[in-house]
């Protein structure tokens, strides 16, 4: 086949294919500090 390569370049491949990948994205994590600052205003306000 053609898409034979030896295993370390198989797995250097995969890896690399992984990082362009976060597991987080940037907007995910403000969109949950955003969430948890209107959590604790909705307490307050309670309070």
């Amino acid at each position: 086949m053609a898409d034979d390569v030896p295993p370390d370049q198989a797995r250097e491949r995969d890896l690399a294919r992984r990082s362009h990948n976060p597991a987080l994205s940037p907007w995910l994590v403000l969109g949950l500090i955003l969430l948890a600052g209107v959590g604790v205003y909705v307490v307050s306000a309670v309070i």
